[in-house]
């Protein structure tokens, strides 16, 4: 009686778990599809972020498997389906405590690493690059478009490129420039209106003065409630089926063979 009264509730939650699944998983294969974003940049030089995109894909496919496992234990009342589950989603819910908390602890390494990457990418960035990298700079002028912003820290940054070097910094990159008709080129560098005889600075570029790092580090504390919000939900979900199967599977009552007549 107690698994036929839930049943509605079953259906609902291992069809939320579907969902969630689907979700985990898409989001894992965009990270690896996406090339004209901030994550574009980080997963073409960080393998570690490919790592995780792999992780994520895994766990969203045994997510989705495991709703519908669940679902059928549930429904047949198969308590080794649903044991099976909760065991599966108490490693998964664990395993996604684990991660935060590492990101957590290691947010300045990271925070280093990335600097890194990006100050490589603008040392060398070629708008003649015809090989991989071009992509990746596409993508990191595509960041200081979205975002108005310019280099890492600031358009100091740029000052370390070799090609503006030579050319005494009388052109500069295009994706930073905060005049529309710069914009509409995108990508490259474009030249200064009226080039001075003095000595050109970064200060003479019509560029945005604000940095990458703080444009993101600005949209991750404008969007933390929505990030929050939604892993406490997926958290709670989590919870709810894990207390849900075990529950169902308590109350399913294996049959008493010891009472079937003998022939």
């Amino acid at each position: 009686l107690f698994v036929r009264a839930y049943k509605p509730t079953v259906y609902v939650l291992f069809l939320l778990f579907q969902i969630l699944g689907a979700v985990i998983l898409g989001f894992g294969i965009w990270i690896l599809a996406d090339k004209t974003s901030f994550i574009a940049v980080l997963q073409m030089s960080s393998p570690s972020l490919k790592t995780g995109a792999y992780i994520l894909i895994g766990v969203g496919a045994l997510t989705m498997l495991m709703g519908f496992l669940g679902c059928l234990g549930a429904v047949n009342e198969i308590r080794c389906l649903l044991g099976l589950y909760f065991t599966c989603l108490m490693i998964i819910l664990l395993a996604q405590v684990a991660a935060a908390l590492v990101i957590y602890f290691q947010k300045e390494m990271l925070k280093v690493e990335l600097s890194n990457i990006v100050e490589d990418l603008i040392v060398n960035y070629d708008p003649l690059n015809e090989d991989e990298r071009r992509n990746l700079q596409e993508a990191w002028d595509y960041v200081q478009t979205q975002i108005a912003c310019c280099g890492w820290t600031g358009a100091k940054d740029w000052e370390k490129n070799e090609i503006l070097a030579n050319k005494s910094y009388t052109e500069y990159p295009c994706s930073c420039s905060n005049r529309s008709k710069d914009l509409e080129k995108g990508i490259g560098f474009c030249n200064l209106d009226d080039p001075v005889n003095v000595t050109v600075t970064y200060t003479d570029w019509p560029v945005h003065e604000q940095g990458c790092m703080d444009g993101v580090e600005e949209w991750l504390k404008d969007n933390l409630g929505v990030i929050l919000g939604v892993c406490t939900g997926v958290a709670v979900i989590e919870l709810l089926g894990m207390i849900l199967s075990i529950s169902l599977c308590k109350n399913i009552h294996s049959e008493d063979y010891t009472k079937v007549p003998k022939s």
